[in-house]
């Protein structure tokens, strides 16, 4: 097969990538591991920043987001008994959607497959070759059967995990890395909303995350051991342990209601800050990670494909690399201001085993200082919708 951009992994930022070329003219093929299947039902957490929503909107693919998504103007930060809202909309002019990662899985593929774009799943054993010349190829298995895609660029967006990062040369990759204490406890749970708006928690037993699924279903986090198993929560220890964490003065309560999945995610920072050699780039999980507490991971892929389509529209169009050979500058300029809002958000709202009295003290104070400062609450807003 020949095709302009090879792309590997069909998670948000692939699709996403093709999505874009095709309305740009630029063929592209993509490849992925994991059945069709698989990737529309392996629920993911979702917030959209505005311009995630925009770029969706734009392209034709926002139609079942703002049908099924929710809209919040403001999130909520609880401590001390206490709930602080932080408004937004007042303080960005922008909002943000809650709209599951599988959701937009499913958009995009509908939208590839209506346009005969070409994705394989259920492939196996790739690997990439020729990324120093000017002819890059990816083998892999498909069928049974070897197959090969010749192509002017190939674009790794196959996560952490993937091969893409892994065929960098290793001399020239530089990675960075923080892996976090903590990691976070979550469940589904079929009842109605607790709140309008997202809860983010903060106290001595530890962090809590209430979030909405759907106007029947709450999504609900709270920090935890990674190394924990979920047999040993009860469904009375985590509901005790949720209302001990959430619960305000005024009397308010998380709804319970039937816990229907539970899951332990570890946390940590990640980013490689070799994102292109040669013909090969990276885009989304394939170079960096952020913990989920400041709801960044969708939005960078979205950010980093907007840049790599970008370039290659420029490269077709007009003969130019100069947006290719600046897209790891541009891309983690983005990144590292999306790692150090999430790190930032995270330490001051998780409970840190190795924490002084003195370092909890001021832990409070920032939270005060946030809530009663509108410049420092218009900070956090304008990361949060990504208002920049």
């Amino acid at each position: 097969m020949r095709t302009q951009a090879a792309i590997i992994g069909a998670g948000p930022a692939g699709l996403l990538l093709s999505h874009l070329l095709h309305l740009q003219g630029i063929e592209s093929i993509v490849i992925e591991s994991r059945s069709r299947e698989d990737i529309e039902s392996t629920i993911r957490a979702g917030v959209l920043e505005q311009g995630t929503m925009d770029i969706l909107n734009d392209t034709g693919v926002g139609e079942r987001m703002r049908e099924l998504g929710a809209l919040h103007h403001g999130i909520e930060l609880a401590f001390g008994g206490r709930r602080h809202r932080i408004d937004l909309t007042d303080l960005t002019g922008k909002a943000i959607t809650v709209y599951p990662q599988h959701e937009v899985i499913k958009d995009l593929v509908a939208a590839r497959l209506a346009a005969q774009g070409q994705i394989l799943f259920e492939v196996s054993d790739v690997a990439i070759d020729g990324i120093d010349g000017t002819a890059p190829s990816v083998t892999f298995t498909h069928g049974g059967e070897r197959g090969r895609i010749d192509a002017d660029f190939v674009i790794g967006c196959d996560g952490f995990h993937g091969v893409s990062r892994k065929t960098l040369p290793e001399a020239s990759r530089t990675e960075f890395q923080r892996t976090y204490p903590f990691g976070w406890f979550g469940i589904l749970v079929e009842s109605a909303p607790s709140s309008e708006e997202l809860i983010y928690a903060q106290h001595e037993r530890g962090f809590a995350l209430i979030s909405t699924r759907t106007p029947e279903v709450q999504r609900l986090y709270f920090q935890c051991d990674p190394t924990d198993h979920v047999d040993n929560w009860s469904d009375d220890r985590i509901w005790a342990e949720l209302h001990a964490r959430v619960e305000t003065n005024d009397g308010w309560r998380v709804n319970e209601g039937r816990i229907f999945q539970k899951g332990i995610i570890g946390m940590r920072s990640f980013v490689c800050t070799t994102m292109r050699h040669g013909r090969l780039f990276l885009a989304g999980d394939a170079s960096h990670i952020v913990p989920p507490t400041g709801a960044k991971g969708m939005n960078l892929a979205v950010s980093d494909v907007k840049f790599l389509a970008e370039g290659l529209d420029s490269f077709y169009k007009q003969g130019s690399t100069g947006l290719l050979d600046g897209y790891s500058e541009r891309a983690l300029k983005r990144i590292w201001r999306a790692e150090y809002f999430s790190w930032w958000m995270t330490r001051m709202l998780h409970t840190f085993a190795e924490a002084t009295p003195f370092e909890r003290e001021m832990q409070r104070a920032e939270l005060e200082n946030v809530v009663g400062s509108r410049a420092l609450a218009q900070a956090l807003a304008e990361n949060y919708v990504g208002a920049f």
